[in-house]
């Protein structure tokens, strides 16, 4: 029974793999699919692993163990009772209030941490001395660093017309914004590329025995 669920597991998988491949053709049922069943198995996921690693030792468990020096965490629980007013109608008003605090904290959070390694740091790593003696890779990147981060500023300075002498540093700004940009573009293409090498592995290795 165990090897027959083995056998059957690695055909079904080859059968999601290429019910998403075949989108490269067009819209199809068969990828429809694999798309319905791949979000639904996620969202079942994430809603045990919310339970079991969430709700149930940070919630439950403490108040079932000491419930009066826990009564601080009923405000998060009726907070996220709240939400699930949300699926109804007439009280989906009420999921407004959560979902506001959840968003504010947020925000606020989010902005205090871009600060941090955004504004703070990267304003902290160009106050160095670039030139360090012995090292002429790590001087050139230190001026590099200095001088990408000064333009890429100046690029977004629009208080006054950007022409003449005052271009140039805006162009090298751009320059320096656009090779930032194809290195992150690069590295999400990278990532799906491992992605596909992966799938290509399961079904030549794992499923065919074609490759070792």
């Amino acid at each position: 029974m165990a090897e027959f669920m083995s056998v059957f597991g690695l055909y079904l998988g080859a059968f999601f793999t290429f019910s998403i491949f075949s989108f490269l053709y067009k819209d199809n049922p068969f990828y429809k699919l694999a798309e319905q069943v791949f979000v639904g198995l996620s969202a079942a996921y994430w809603l045990i692993y919310i339970v079991y690693n969430t709700l149930l030792p940070n919630l439950f468990t403490k108040l079932v163990t000491d419930f009066s020096g826990n009564l601080i965490l009923l405000i998060p629980a009726a907070l996220g009772v709240m939400m699930l007013m949300r699926l109804h109608p007439k009280t989906q008003w009420v999921s407004r209030y959560p979902i506001a605090l959840v968003i504010g904290v947020s925000a606020g959070i989010s902005m205090l941490r871009y600060m941090k390694s955004d504004l703070i740091q990267q304003m902290t790593a160009t106050m160095i001395n670039p030139i360090v003696p012995g090292s002429l890779q790590t001087t050139i990147g230190n001026f590099l660093l200095i001088i990408g981060t000064i333009c890429g500023i100046y690029f977004f300075y629009f208080s006054k017309k950007q022409e003449g002498a005052y271009a140039v540093p805006s162009k090298i700004g751009m320059w320096f914004l656009m090779v930032s940009f194809g290195a992150s573009f690069g590295y999400t293409v990278m990532a799906r590329i491992s992605l596909l090498i992966g799938r290509l592995e399961f079904l030549l290795k794992d499923w065919l025995h074609i490759i070792n």
